[in-house]
């Protein structure tokens, strides 16, 4: 019988997905002036109008994906699940209502089911890219989807 947890492995270069509601976006711009050396060894991505704010602001490489509410979370998210994110920094404003709050909730959830780091402010985002982790390698566990899904299956039966 498959094991219930597979190990997928966090490489040296991480893949980080930039993201910031309007309100944030300054804040998450400075954060990344004030880490750009750390963030230059790192392949960027984020959502439309704060990957392309960034790299105009900062220089740094950041591949824009849709704005969020026109589906860039969703694309985020996506992208997790196919392995090609494993980092994500979401400046959120927890004190203005987003009309694609759902979308938002759907990318939280996607990304803690695979187990990926995730910082929602600053005083996190700092802890994770001062972390050790950041320069080496980092094996964890996540469900073994697919043994799951063949059990669900099974019980459907």
């Amino acid at each position: 019988m498959e094991q219930n947890y597979i190990t997928l492995t966090i490489g040296k270069q991480k893949n980080i997905a930039l993201i910031a509601h309007d309100g944030k976006k300054a804040e998450l711009i400075q954060w990344c002036r004030d880490n750009e050396e750390i963030l230059r060894g790192h392949f960027l991505c984020g959502t439309g109008t704060t990957a392309r704010m960034i790299t105009e602001e900062t220089g740094l490489p950041v591949k824009g994906y849709n704005s969020g509410p026109l589906g860039g979370d969703q694309q985020i998210g996506a992208k997790i699940v196919e392995g090609k994110i494993d980092f994500v920094v979401f400046f959120s404003d927890p004190l203005t209502a987003a009309p694609h709050d759902p979308d938002v909730k759907a990318l939280l959830r996607i990304a803690q089911v695979y187990d990926i780091p995730i910082a929602n402010n600053k005083a996190t985002a700092d802890f994770l890219i001062h972390s050790t982790l950041m320069n080496e390698n980092y094996d964890h566990n996540v469900i073994n989807f697919n043994k799951s899904i063949a059990e669900r299956a099974q019980r459907l039966k």
